[in-house]
């Protein structure tokens, strides 16, 4: 098979991991910068060419769209989907991921646990947003439509209220979520390929570092999920429509949380930590996606 990864540099390390499974399991394997990639539309359909020439010939795409090239990225994806290209996360998948509000949206409409949240478009009715929350402190985040969001803890109204003025003059949508700290060790990672955990990392920030994202500095040690994290997980790569991502839990008393999902998750801590060949469950997995074309 012709496999294309999507990524903006071959030496991203999950690019060239997954390059090297590719070949290992005797494909032929490129690495194809979305930036360079010219989108056509006229008869007789959707065109794609590649550095002034023919887009190469590709029996499955692998997206691997990063925040940076966010909008591009994606038009590059739903491209290759109209021209009938199969890729293991389509467009529609890898936005909704991104759009923290409308992941959590659906997550919680197909009766996934989330994290308390609500949206907000400035600083009014403060204190009845971080009531229905739980109090603080809270997460703000701040959405956008290209990817590029932010995250902050506010740990008083005072905070949350400078904060949300500041936001609020950028013109950009505001969410405020229940903070759960993610101290004993309750900050979970699932890595889901084909609607199976694969992989599962208990994180463990450095000290004075925000325990919910991979940080530098941060550790990672290999965790066997209970199955009831690991159906939660599952079912939220199904729910997105994601065969491959990463989904964080928060490892609560009552029971886990989905904080976020990744749609092009590394995947360096996950083998490294838990000694497993993520880069060739994604492959076979891209394989049975040409199968059953």
């Amino acid at each position: 098979m012709r496999f294309v990864v999507l990524s903006r540099s071959a030496r991203i390390h999950s690019t060239a991991r997954l390059v090297a499974a590719a070949r290992a399991a005797g494909h032929s394997a490129r690495v194809v910068d979305p930036l360079d990639v010219e989108l056509g539309l006229a008869a007789p359909g959707p065109s794609l060419r590649w550095k002034g020439g023919p887009f190469p010939r590709a029996d499955v795409v692998i997206p691997r769209i990063g925040v940076s090239i966010h909008q591009y990225g994606l038009s590059v994806v739903k491209q290759l989907e109209l021209a009938g290209v199969p890729v293991l996360n389509g467009a529609a998948a890898i936005e909704a991921s991104r759009h923290k509000m409308r992941s959590l949206q659906l997550l919680a409409a197909a009766g996934l646990p989330v994290p308390r949240t609500v949206m907000a478009s400035g600083p009014r009715g403060l204190a009845g947003l971080v009531e229905r929350v739980g109090g603080v402190p809270v997460l703000l985040k701040v959405l956008s439509t290209d990817g590029k969001g932010g995250v902050m803890v506010c740990e008083s109204l005072q905070s949350l209220e400078a904060a949300l003025e500041a936001v609020h003059g950028l013109g950009k949508d505001l969410m405020v979520q229940q903070y759960l700290r993610g101290g004993r060790g309750r900050d979970l990672r699932a890595l889901v390929v084909g609607g199976q955990v694969v992989a599962a990392l208990r994180r463990r920030a450095a000290a004075g570092r925000f325990a919910l994202t991979l940080r530098p500095g941060a550790r990672f040690d290999a965790v066997r999920l209970p199955a009831r994290h690991a159906r939660i997980a599952a079912e939220a790569a199904r729910v997105l429509d994601l065969r491959f991502c990463a989904v964080d839990l928060l490892d609560e008393r009552d029971g886990p949380l989905v904080f976020e999902v990744n749609a092009s998750p590394s995947i360096r801590e996950a083998e490294t930590a838990c000694v497993v060949d993520v880069a060739g469950l994604v492959v076979t997995c891209a394989e049975g996606l040409v199968r059953t074309k």
